[in-house]
């Protein structure tokens, strides 16, 4: 039995003092508030549950200060985006998911749900071991020290009655029967988009879940919607609907252009929705209606996508901040609400984790309280306030993944120079 104790910890029924944690077999076995330390370890700062970060692309992150030179669009991004994934094979996948999700667990990630499309060699041609890529990724996790939550992604068109062509080849299987042959496997699955999956392997891929998560890109372009109304006569959120794709085992990923009979689909299926606020800003997406969904009924959750931040502190605060600039009003999600939705791992398969409670995955976060961005907060606002940087321990199944703000691979930046170049060519 391993024992930590921390002067503040934020516990399901609000934020405690003098709370000693004790930790067995990865689960805590107590939580006592209100006690003296002994000999238990001491924590700094404010003690919060392990982070979820519930979408990820892990080799976006060599596109990150990369794609700004010109402006552009998502279109053209995803032209960057295209490049970097024609170069990856399973060993520069494995070093740059690695770098990747460890830079994840120095900013209080314990799991993450990986939206994992290159399947493939260049020109579609399987691999030898045609899991490679996702061995690759399940190794990268193990090697940082993060849960990892593999969605198998269906990704059959380039486009509405568009084949797939150039990189996207990768992406794909012969059909979506084949898909879900190969997918049999994965903790979830995924649907990329209703511009990549036609609409008649819709409620294959569903059934395919069979109880597991199953995500879906919605509506995150204008365009996209655009199109889904030209070719089916409905918005992605109808024609998921009426392909019996939304339901509580699904989680929509950006939902940021939606009507509202959108918003009240999601709501009442219960559909989750998974906002990856820094990523939408980068991209120049747009400001999606998280009050509206969550006061309809959809469970939110964060994810920080393509990583041109990594920082699960920042995608909670930006939900609250992207409110404010959308309303012109300050509180639309109260200090309590942002939290459950950083510390939301149910998207993941995970519903038991993201509490400092006995009986769960022993997964805490340690954030300092006397940084520069950090002193004089109040424990219980230190999302409004503190960054990534801020974060000084991390528990994983009760094991230290971060002390001291430092990761036990060493030198997260070295990796990420290293794992980047090999994927992008030399960095000029």
């Amino acid at each position: 039995m391993t024992r930590y104790w921390a002067a503040a910890a934020h516990l399901p029924d609000g934020l405690a003092a003098d709370v000693t944690f004790e930790i067995a077999d990865g689960r805590f076995t107590d939580v006592k508030p209100g006690t003296a330390p002994g000999d238990a370890r001491r924590l700094p700062g404010v003690v919060l549950p392990g982070f979820a970060n519930a979408h990820s692309h892990a080799f976006h992150r060599a596109l990150r200060g990369r794609t700004h030179g010109g402006g552009g669009t998502f279109w053209t991004w995803r032209e960057a985006m295209y490049a970097v994934a024609a170069r990856l094979d399973p060993d520069s996948y494995r070093a740059l998911a690695t770098a990747a999700y460890a830079e994840m667990a120095l900013a209080g990630v314990t799991a993450v749900a990986e939206f994992h499309y290159v399947h493939h060699g260049p020109g579609g041609v399987p691999y030898a071991e045609p899991h490679a890529m996702r061995a690759a990724l399940r190794a990268a996790a193990a090697d940082a020290g993060i849960r990892l939550t593999l969605l198998d992604t269906c990704y059959l068109a380039g486009g509405f009655d568009t084949p797939l062509e150039g990189p996207q080849l990768r992406f794909g299987d012969r059909d979506v029967h084949a898909w879900a042959e190969r997918a049999a496997g994965a903790d979830g699955v995924a649907v990329h988009s209703v511009r990549a999956v036609p609409r008649d392997a819709l409620a294959v891929v569903a059934k395919a879940a069979e109880g597991r998560p199953l995500h879906v890109h919605l509506s995150e372009q204008p365009a996209e919607n655009a199109a889904c109304l030209a070719r089916h006569g409905l918005t992605p959120t109808g024609l998921l609907a009426a392909e019996g794709v939304l339901g509580q085992a699904t989680t929509a990923v950006h939902a940021t252009h939606l009507t509202d009979a959108d918003i009240a689909l999601l709501g009442g299926t219960g559909t989750g929705v998974c906002l990856c606020p820094t990523t939408e800003r980068d991209l120049a997406d747009g400001i999606g209606p998280a009050r509206a969904l969550h006061d309809a009924g959809a469970p939110l959750s964060l994810g920080s996508d393509q990583h041109a931040v990594v920082d699960p502190i920042e995608e909670a605060r930006a939900l609250e901040m992207h409110e404010r600039l959308a309303t012109g009003e300050r509180g639309r999600f109260r200090p309590a609400e942002l939290l459950a939705a950083l510390t939301n791992h149910a998207p993941l398969g995970r519903p038991d984790a993201g509490t400092l409670a006995v009986g769960a995955p022993a997964d805490l976060v340690a954030v300092r309280l006397d940084s520069v961005r950090t002193a004089g907060a109040d424990p219980a606002q230190v999302l409004y306030a503190a960054t990534a940087a801020d974060v000084d321990t991390v528990l994983v199944d009760g094991r230290p993944v971060v002390e001291g703000g430092a990761h036990r691979l060493g030198e997260v930046g070295a990796l990420l120079t290293s794992a980047i170049g090999a994927a992008t060519g030399a960095l000029r």
